[in-house]
């Protein structure tokens, strides 16, 4: 019996870059889970005790907490940090066009820092395609290695 590892598809590393676009944090209503440890974090950035981070950004589903979505007006599920800002040139004036950013990036669940390197996306190379027509940043940036790749995509908690 020849028991031969094959490599995964993706073994010679995937092209990836955030572009902090948003389009990752909004679609169809969804969840995005948050530990205990996360909201710890997320309420010391935001100068809240734990309870009123929960209360006002968390919504309670079992013994867990996702965060909060709100409609926009295309009616579309927004993360509830999902912010459009208007978009400034190099001499500081603002244009015709904004951004979407996430206002608690540095502190950000486990489930966003690991987009796009989900299992889902990395079944195969349709579905890396597929996440890629919504994420400009996929295709684009530095090689990621199979070893990030598969960091991120086992990942279970930040690292210390």
């Amino acid at each position: 019996m020849n028991l031969d590892v094959i490599d995964p598809w993706y073994a010679a590393g995937l092209r990836f870059e955030c572009t902090q676009c948003g389009n990752c944090c909004t679609g169809g209503p969804g969840y995005v889970w948050i530990s205990d440890a996360e909201i710890d974090r997320l309420a010391r950035h935001l100068g809240l005790s734990q309870e009123d981070t929960i209360q006002q950004y968390c919504r309670p589903l079992g013994e867990r907490f996702s965060l909060r979505e709100q409609r926009n007006a295309a009616g579309l599920y927004d993360c509830i940090f999902l912010k459009e800002v208007p978009w400034e040139n190099a001499a500081g004036e603002q244009v015709q066009h904004s951004c979407r950013i996430c206002t608690i990036y540095p502190v950000r669940p486990l489930q966003c820092r690991t987009w796009p390197f989900w299992e889902g996306n990395l079944a195969n190379e349709e579905n890396w395609r597929r996440a890629g027509q919504r994420c400009p940043g996929i295709g684009r940036g530095p090689v990621r290695d199979r070893q990030h790749i598969e960091s991120h995509r086992d990942a279970d908690d930040w690292p210390d």
